[in-house]
C-alpha cells in the first residue's frame, strides 16, 4: 500500500529534488498541517528538509530508513520568536569581552532555547550607540540551526534607537535619535550591517512619529527588513501612514505606546483600521485573512503584533481583545531578556540593572518600570489558549506560521510543509514539549 500523505501540501512529483541521504518516516503521530490537526497521516525528510513521500516511494523506489513512533503525540513545527534580547545570564546587546566570548555566549542562548521548543529566533539588540551595533551585528548574522550551534539565527531584530523619549521602557534615552537626515541617519547609526548582502537586520522598530522616519519605511522594506512601529506616541494618522509605507507588524502591542483613547486610539487602533490599502493575493508579509479581515480572499492590510503573553505585560483580558479584533495577525514573543532561565535576583539588560521578582516579573531596579520579561515560547503557547480560549491550532499558529509569514520564510519555517526546515516538535496534549528535531536532527534535551 502506498503511504499516506495530505495531498494540500504536496509539491508536484516532478519538483522533488533526488538526495541519497537518510530517510525518517514520523508515524502515529497527530500532525499540525493545513490550520488543522490531521491524524492518520506520516511525516517524512531527508538532508534536514520535509519531503514527499509518494515521490520517494514511486519515484526513488526507497523505504524509509528509520521509522520514529510518535506514540500519538502532536507533531508541530518549531517556535519561532522574533524578539528575545538574551537568555542564561547573555544579553545581546553586551557588547563587552572578545567577539569569540560574544559569539560563544550567543551559541549558549542558542542551544538553551531548544529546552523550551524555540528552533529558530530573532535575537534582538535594544537602543545602543554605534560602537556596540558595530561589534555586535556581525555576530548576529543568519545562520543555520543544528544540534551542535542550537537554533537557527534569522537575523537581528533591533529594537531602536530610532523610538520615543516618551515610551522609552527600558532604553537608555542618550541613544536615542531622529531620522532628520533620512536614511544617512540609519545608516550612520547601524554601520555596514545595514547595507550588507547577509540580511543580518531582519527587523527594524521605530517610533512613526520621529521626524523623518515614515519617510525611510518604504527604503528600510526595500532593503529587505520587516518594519514594525514601537515605542512609539505615535497618533493614529501617524500609525497608518507608517504602515501604508511598508511596515507590517506591531512591537509588544499595548506596551510601550500610547493608551488606548477612544478619540484617537494611537497605534492600537490599527487592529480596528477600516481603510488601508489592501495587499493583493501575492503579496507576502501580511496576515492572512480572518473572520475580521476587510477582504476574505485577499491578506489582511492590518499588520501582525507581538504580544508578550506572560499575564504581566498584558492583562489576559487585552490578549483576548486583541486575538477576536485581529486572530491571524497574532504572534506570541517572549521578549526575554538575560534572566530567562535563571533565578530570581538582580541581572542587566542593555546595561541596565534590572531585578526579577518571585513572581518572574523583570523591572528597572528601583522602579516599576517594566524590562522585559523572563517567560519562555512554551509558556506564552500555553497562556495564549487560557487567556483567549482559542483553539490549539492557532495558539501553535501564532508561534510558527504567523512569524515566518512575517518574516517572508513561510516556505521554509512555521509549517510541517514539503520543502521546508524539518524543525519540529512533539508535545503532549497540554502543549508540554517533549522531543525536539531541528534540521531533521533529534536534540538531547
Amino acid at each position: 500500500m502506498a503511504p499516506s500523505v495530505s495531498t494540500a501540501t504536496a509539491a508536484p512529483f516532478d519538483q522533488q529534488p533526488t538526495h541519497n541521504g537518510k530517510i525518517t518516516k514520523i508515524i502515529n503521530g497527530r500532525l499540525l498541517q493545513n490550520h488543522a490537526i490531521v491524524e492518520g497521516t506520516y511525516l517524512w525528510f531527508q538532508d534536514g528538509k520535509f519531503i514527499h513521500p509518494q515521490s520517494t516511494f514511486f519515484d526513488a523506489q526507497r523505504e524509509p530508513d528509520e521509522i520514529i513512533d510518535a506514540k500519538g503525540l502532536l507533531v508541530v513545527p518549531g517556535y519561532v520568536d522574533i524578539q528575545i534580547n538574551g537568555a542564561f545570564g547573555i544579553d545581546f546587546s553586551d557588547s563587552d569581552g572578545t567577539p569569540e566570548k560574544l559569539a560563544k555566549d550567543i551559541q549558549k542562548v542558542a542551544k538553551g532555547l531548544f529546552q523550551y521548543g524555540c528552533t529558530s529566533f530573532c535575537p534582538t539588540v535594544v537602543s545602543s550607540f554605534s560602537e556596540t551595533y558595530n561589534k555586535v551585528l556581525p555576530l548576529l548574522r543568519p545562520r543555520p540551526g543544528s544540534v551542535q550551534d542550537g537554533a537557527e539565527i534569522l537575523g537581528a531584530h533591533i529594537e531602536g534607537p530610532f523610538i520615543s523619549k516618551e515610551k522609552k521602557g527600558a532604553h537608555k534615552v542618550e541613544t536615542f535619535r531622529t531620522a532628520k537626515r533620512g536614511m544617512a541617519e540609519f545608516d550612520d547609526c547601524y554601520g555596514p550591517e545595514l547595507q550588507n548582502t547577509h540580511g543580518t537586520i531582519r527587523i527594524i522598530t521605530v517610533a512613526p512619529e520621529l521626524e523623518g522616519v515614515r519617510a525611510c519605511i518604504p527604503e528600510l522594506v526595500k532593503r529587505n527588513m520587516t518594519v514594525s512601529i514601537g515605542h512609539s506616541a505615535s497618533k493614529i494618522a501617524q500609525a497608518e501612514e507608517a504602515i501604508a509605507g511598508g511596515a507590517t507588524c506591531i512591537t509588544h502591542l499595548f506596551n510601550a505606546m500610547q493608551a488606548f483613547h477612544h478619540r484617537d486610539p494611537g497605534i492600537i487602533g490599527v487592529l480596528g483600521s477600516t481603510h488601508l490599502p489592501i495587499p493583493t493575493p501575492e503579496t507576502k508579509r501580511h496576515p492572512s485573512p480572518s473572520s475580521s479581515s476587510p477582504s476574505p480572499k485577499n491578506p489582511d492590510p492590518r499588520p501582525f503584533y507581538g504580544v508578550i503573553c506572560d499575564g504581566i505585560h498584558v492583562h489576559p483580558n487585552s490578549v483576548k481583545i486583541a486575538y477576536y479584533s485581529h486572530p491571524s495577525g497574532a504572534i506570541l514573543v517572549t521578549d526575554a531578556m538575560s534572566a530567562m532561565g535563571l533565578p530570581s535576583g538582580n541581572h542587566s539588560l542593555g546595561g541596565l540593572d534590572v531585578v526579577v521578582d518571585d513572581l518572574n516579573r523583570v523591572y528597572i531596579r528601583g522602579t516599576d518600570t517594566l524590562a522585559g520579561s523572563a517567560i519562555t515560547m512554551d509558556a506564552c503557547v500555553k497562556n495564549f489558549v487560557k487567556f483567549t480560549s482559542c483553539t490549539i491550532v492557532e495558539a501553535l499558529e501564532a508561534a510558527t506560521l504567523h512569524p515566518a509569514q512575517l518574516l517572508g520564510i513561510a516556505d521554509k519555517k512555521g509549517t510541517l510543509n514539503v520543502g521546508g526546515d524539518a524543525d519540529f516538535l512533539f508535545l503532549s496534549d497540554d502543549l508540554s514539549v517533549q522531543r525536539v528535531f531541528v534540521g531533521g536532527e533529534e536534540v538531547r534535551l
